[in-house]
């Protein structure tokens, strides 16, 4: 419990944790309503994930939250669900909120069977293209916010989708008739009954949900952008603009204190202060946040499997970013933080937000520097910040229920600049070519797609590559020569000239694995017809994958059946502990036929050799 609650640094800690709790409050609120979910969601998610992620994390300065790359991809998720229940998300929270549930739940998994270690081999291309990616759809989907423009409140543009929201109606009225087990085919009156009944509201309400699911994301935004422009309120433009300019602008004169914070104070106060007609954020329930027990009332297997890839995807993503940030923490600390154990925390302070209605996060690199700085040094900072960000939802909800939406789009967007990964952009010139077409297609992908198949795509891509170029290394050093061509090794210069022509040696470096077993079947083609002894020297290859196992039998088989004899040298012990598996030791090879070293295997041959 020391470590939990060291009460000698609590100035420190009250300090930091007031401070990045600060820092934030306009994030939460600008990422909750970016979700799809409304600000409170963000300010929850806030809550819980800080609190808890503190509490039962492994990095004792860390802050966690909504960020960036969660919040994209949550994003992805909540407009997929929606959509699924027509639009209505009321309807569709419970599954919206089941799936952040079980990301939780994986990342609480994750870090039990200690894969926290391991989160660090994903390649640089693929988290740069993602990152890059995710700030285009912030920065793309929140210029229509900034600029007023709303696709469900423009007449003309709605009424486009009027005709084919009719037919979605009567679809769903055709399959709800079906599923009664009324004979629709042979009586249509209770058809055309529910049809009679369709009202002009119902068919404007799913054609607005059809105009924003047209705009929604970088294509639909590019799509209806023109428009857009034509379309201008430049009131919250100048909102957005002012934004921007603040955030960017009192960085120049102090970082002391948060820009955003100081930006969202200010065009707040201007557009309250003197009444504008401008657009406020959706309105902040007052109150203690409540459980949505809904999560477990509604909950199937069959309605949550197809986002169990997704649900898994951001438990990774969540990972990445958190233990990223704890090494951030670890490098100004000079301390060392647990992975494991901060998958743990993280997964717990998620579960908790989805159970409360959160939208989830992760350790978040700017407030954690932040709090650092302020003086933080324990867990306690990571939960008071958690306990302010509750106290402001207490306190001010009503209040913050009036901030413009154009400030927060203009927060977002500053966002999505910063996050975009410059130095990976700024090195295409001069990476590999590989690297720059994993990191392009991640981007692109994540861009006009989507997220979570992109990066599945990045990493297969990646992985495809790597085992390519391990392949190749491992060919090249493994080169299939005759003895009389390649150059001896010291320990066969003295070999009898009468053997050598009876005589192959195969010299086998690097581990043969399904990269590298292509090079080695050739083998048996390159063999001297005259060669009737076949040594292979394997004191190099340390290790042999299932692949590389098959492909040495069928060349041994080959060559047993070529009346040669096959002599293995210095084999070690993995590769000797595979042939022994499918018993090619002792059954197509003896015992007698496996030498320590160079030397016995020339005694043997001397003996042998000559016969």
């Amino acid at each position: 419990m020391k470590n939990y609650f060291n009460f000698k640094h609590f100035k420190g800690d009250l300090f930091g944790g007031i401070t990045a709790g600060i820092v934030a409050l306009p994030l939460a609120l600008a990422f909750g309503v970016s979700s799809g979910l409304g600000p409170s969601a963000g300010l929850y998610g806030a809550i819980f994930v800080s609190f808890f992620a503190a509490l039962f994390g492994g990095t004792n300065t860390q802050i966690s939250g909504p960020t960036a790359p969660m919040t994209a991809v949550s994003m992805v998720v909540i407009a997929g669900i929606v959509a699924a229940f027509d639009g209505d998300i009321s309807k569709a929270l419970p599954a919206i909120l089941t799936v952040f549930l079980l990301a939780g739940i994986m990342q609480v998994g994750l870090g039990l069977i200690g894969l926290g270690k391991y989160i660090k081999y994903i390649p640089y291309p693929v988290v740069s293209g993602f990152m890059t990616a995710i700030g285009v759809i912030i920065l793309v989907t929140q210029i229509l916010p900034a600029i007023g423009y709303y696709p469900k409140e423009d007449k003309e543009f709605v009424n486009q989708f009027k005709p084919f929201a009719e037919e979605i109606i009567l679809d769903n009225i055709l399959k709800e008739e079906a599923g009664e087990g009324i004979l629709v085919l042979e009586d249509f009156k209770q058809t055309i009954k529910q049809a009679e009944r369709i009202t002009d509201a119902q068919i404007l309400k799913e054609s607005q949900t059809l105009a924003k699911k047209e705009a929604s994301g970088v294509i639909g935004s590019f799509k209806v952008m023109s428009r857009a422009l034509s379309n201008i309120n430049w009131l919250e433009l100048i909102l957005a603009l002012g934004t921007i300019v603040i955030i960017y602008g009192f960085k120049r004169i102090t970082t002391k204190v948060p820009s955003t914070l100081v930006a969202l104070l200010v065009m707040s106060g201007i557009a309250i202060g003197f009444g504008l007609n401008y657009r406020p954020i959706e309105e902040i329930p007052s109150g203690l946040p409540i459980p949505n027990f809904e999560i477990f009332t509604s909950f199937s297997f069959s309605s949550i499997s197809p986002y169990i890839f997704t649900a898994l995807t951001l438990a990774l993503l969540g990972a990445i970013d958190s233990l990223l940030t704890s090494v951030v923490a670890d490098n100004m600390t000079k301390t060392k933080h647990n992975p494991n154990k901060e998958l743990v925390g993280q997964g717990i302070g998620n579960s908790i937000a989805a159970i409360f209605g959160g939208i989830p996060g992760a350790g978040a690199t700017i407030r954690t520097v932040v709090n650092i700085n302020a003086g933080g040094k324990t867990r306690l900072s990571g939960m008071l910040a958690g306990i302010l960000l509750l106290i402001i939802l207490l306190a001010l909800g009503p209040v913050a229920s009036k901030i413009p939406a154009a400030v927060l789009a203009g927060i977002l967007i500053t966002v999505g600049i910063g996050v975009m990964d410059y130095k990976g952009l700024k090195a295409i010139p001069y990476m590999p070519k590989a690297e720059v077409i994993i990191m392009v297609t991640v981007l692109v992908l994540s861009s006009v797609w989507n997220l979570v198949y992109a990066v599945g795509i990045g990493l297969v891509i990646a992985s495809l590559m790597f085992m390519k170029k391990i392949g190749d290394l491992t060919a090249k050093r493994s080169d299939v020569k005759s003895l009389l061509k390649e150059k001896s090794w010291p320990d066969e210069v003295d070999m009898p000239k009468d053997l050598k022509e009876k005589v192959f040696v195969k010299h086998l470096k690097g581990p043969l694995f399904f990269g590298s077993t292509s090079e080695f079947q050739q083998l048996a083609k390159q063999i001297p017809p005259q060669a009737s002894f076949v040594i292979i020297r394997m004191g190099r290859m340390q290790y042999m994958d299932q692949s590389g196992l098959y492909a040495m039998e069928d060349v041994l088989v080959d060559l047993v059946k070529q009346q040669k004899k096959i002599l293995l040298v210095n084999i070690q012990e993995q590769p000797k502990y595979m042939l022994e598996r499918i018993d090619i030791i002792p059954d197509l090879i003896p015992e007698d036929q496996l030498f320590d070293n160079f030397k016995e295997c020339l005694i043997w041959l001397n003996k042998h050799g000559k016969v």
